[in-house]
């Protein structure tokens, strides 16, 4: 608990972390065979939707905890201590959730729908918009998956990739070029409506256990009320503080690996030496710069978080905060765990301690958006726009 005392600012935070860290210890049991088999393990799932984490995110009114954008990283960078990859799965999710209950954008019969879904039954939720040929939606492509208006039906066909939680999911939300109307939407897509396949594409060095395996959609008929979302063109996503699970996840993974690391410094004593190796100058120095760097990010990450929930007028504004957070806690949980690894030395090469997956997974953070050279491309607009104003 000795790292979340600067963050924890109320009972509500106690509770969230308490709850979140018991769960964390139980997804820990699955995290191994998780990343053999790349898939996300069913029985973590379980024990996500026993705790009713699904719902989370969701308003009051649909008996969810309304997690504020503070509560929710809290909850997230705990959760990733157990488990990155599940806690990066169930933060796609919960974002979304967060996302269109804060934002009131669709039409408020389909997400009392699958609101209501959430609640009574704990289904999962996810965006599907990566295509092979089009990259990530963050790029602005066009998707190639067609969308065809026959009646009262649209008709889809297409293939996504990167599809987190593919076989696990409940409902997809899909992204489509709407022919007749010459323009982007999003489709909301129960998984049991017939034509969706999911093909396991998912083998990766990191991240294993999200299972982001492809999605084909092959002559998809849903009502017309399920295009949820409608976009004139592609365009660059303004600010969304929710996409902050994304750092706070990979914070949470190198938090485990510091964690790790010192229980290892302290029990582990070569023939050589006299003392435990955390008493050794050069371990200290290593574990004082895993410190330093865990603190710069923590810092940046909370206070973004804590501006974007008490001065929502502000949250226009936040776009290159939320880019440069993002950014330095990635790079950051990086350089961590790159740290643990040293002072764990040849071992932490070994599938029998945990470094060798941390070091794995914590570099797939360098490939989840907003990306570093978008980043960096938005603080020079801005610092050169804004000089003298």
């Amino acid at each position: 608990m000795e790292l979340y005392h600067n963050f924890i600012l109320n009972d509500r935070h106690k509770e969230i972390i308490n709850e979140t860290d018991q769960l964390a210890t139980k997804l820990k049991e699955f995290r191994k065979q998780a990343d053999e088999s790349a898939t996300l393990p069913e029985e973590s799932i379980a024990v996500l939707k026993e705790a009713n984490y699904m719902s989370w995110t969701l308003p009051k009114e649909y008996g969810g905890k309304e997690l504020s954008l503070y509560e929710f990283l809290l909850a997230q960078e705990k959760l990733a201590q157990g488990d990155g990859a599940v806690a990066l799965s169930l933060g796609w999710h919960l974002g979304v959730v967060k996302e269109l209950a804060d934002d009131g954008s669709w039409d408020h019969e389909m997400f009392d729908l699958l609101a209501t879904d959430i609640r009574q039954h704990q289904k999962l939720v996810n965006r599907i918009a990566t295509e092979p040929a089009t990259g990530s939606p963050t790029r602005g492509g066009i998707p190639e998956t067609k969308a065809v208006q026959q009646g009262d039906h649209y008709i889809l066909n297409g293939r996504k990739n990167f599809a987190t939680m593919a076989e696990v999911l409940d409902y997809y939300i899909v992204t489509a070029h709407v022919e007749e109307k010459d323009v982007v939407g999003s489709f909301l897509i129960p998984r049991e409506t017939p034509g969706i396949q999911v093909e396991k594409t998912w083998d990766t060095l990191g991240m294993r256990g999200t299972g982001s395996d492809d999605v084909l959609l092959q002559d998809v008929t849903i009502p017309e009320k399920y295009l949820v979302e409608i976009s004139e063109k592609p365009k660059r996503p303004g600010p969304k503080g929710w996409l902050l699970h994304i750092p706070a996840c990979y914070l949470g993974i190198a938090i485990a690996a510091r964690n790790d690391i010192i229980d290892f410094a302290k029990n582990f004593q070569p023939n050589s030496l006299n003392t435990p190796i955390s008493k050794v100058d050069h371990i200290q120095t290593k574990i004082g710069e895993m410190e330093l760097k865990l603190l710069q990010a923590r810092y940046f990450m909370y206070t973004v978080a804590d501006k974007w929930d008490n001065y929502p007028e502000q949250r226009s504004q936040l776009l290159g905060e939320l880019g440069a957070v993002k950014m330095v806690a990635t790079n950051a949980a990086n350089e961590i765990v790159d740290l643990a690894m040293r002072i764990a030395g040849g071992r932490g090469l070994s599938k029998s301690m945990p470094f060798e997956q941390y070091y794995r997974d914590v570099r797939a953070g360098l490939h989840n958006p907003p990306m570093d050279d978008m980043v960096i491309k938005l603080l020079a607009k801005s610092a050169i726009n804004n000089r003298g104003n």
